[in-house]
């Protein structure tokens, strides 16, 4: 199995995570779907929830009665980027038009991290990490396979990303209207221009990906345990995937599929 075992190179995809307004019932639906394991933690994390695969952490899952007075935020998976120094990339995001939401802050000695939005409106974690690395499996059924950037300014966006993290942007070979999102030569992600078939008011937005075994009987089960379908199976170049929301409305994509696997 893919595990990871090393620091990701600053600018990869390293942790997602969802802030449930109904944090056990989010466990036990994606407990269910994925086959993760995974358990309310403790006051002084916040109950903050580290979900595992086979032993290894894959995502994350929080309260949002959490956030105390804070505004409770959109119920929606969070990519995270892996950084040398979170500090220095909280500058960087600033400098290059984006929008630091949650300056960069000590959590434990796990990691140092911060949340932010680039200039379209897409809004993404870093994770600077010490004793925790981020998703330690990936590319598996049940984990994290690909994260991709949806937005309507495709040079804006490219523009920021290359300056403020250091990841590459160029046409995806074989993919129309593509962009392959690279560090240091190696693909970790996509840009998708989102087009007229997007739904109105869609913002820009990260889509998480997690890899199943058979998309189909995935979307069955997950129909049968609460949750929608916003596309239905469909074959496509990487593979066959499908468009969903879980019981609470977290839209991720599934799809049956290889991906990149760890630097």
């Amino acid at each position: 199995m893919p595990e990871v075992t090393v620091p990701y190179q600053p600018g990869t995809p390293c942790w997602i995570d969802l802030v449930a307004p109904d944090q056990q019932a989010a466990l036990d639906f994606y407990g269910e779907l994925f086959g993760w394991t995974g358990e309310i933690g403790p006051a002084e994390t916040g109950g903050y929830a580290v979900c595992s695969l086979h032993g290894r952490p894959v995502a994350g899952i929080m309260s949002a009665e959490a956030m105390g007075e804070q505004p409770a935020p959109p119920t929606v998976w969070t990519t995270y980027f892996a950084s040398a120094n979170a500090n220095a990339t909280e500058q960087a995001v600033t400098g290059n038009g984006g929008t630091v939401l949650s300056s960069a802050m000590d959590v434990m000695d796990l990691g140092r991290m911060l949340v932010a939005a680039d200039p379209t409106g897409a809004v993404f974690g870093v994770w600077e990490p010490r004793d925790f690395l981020g998703a330690g499996i990936v590319n598996e059924p049940g984990a994290l396979i690909w994260s991709e950037l949806n937005t309507e300014d495709r040079e804006a966006a490219g523009a920021f990303y290359s300056a403020a993290l250091g990841i590459e942007v160029s046409a995806m070979e074989g993919a129309e209207d593509y962009f392959a999102l690279a560090v240091n030569g190696r693909t970790v992600g996509g840009l998708n221009p989102m087009r007229g078939d997007t739904p109105s008011g869609t913002p820009a937005h990260w889509m998480t990906y997690f890899s199943v075994g058979n998309t189909d009987d995935c979307v069955a089960k997950l129909s049968s345990t609460g949750g929608s379908v916003l596309r239905a199976p469909f074959d496509m170049a990487a593979g066959r995937m499908a468009v969903v929301t879980d019981p609470q409305g977290a839209v991720f994509s599934v799809i049956d599929s290889t991906g990149p696997t760890p630097a």
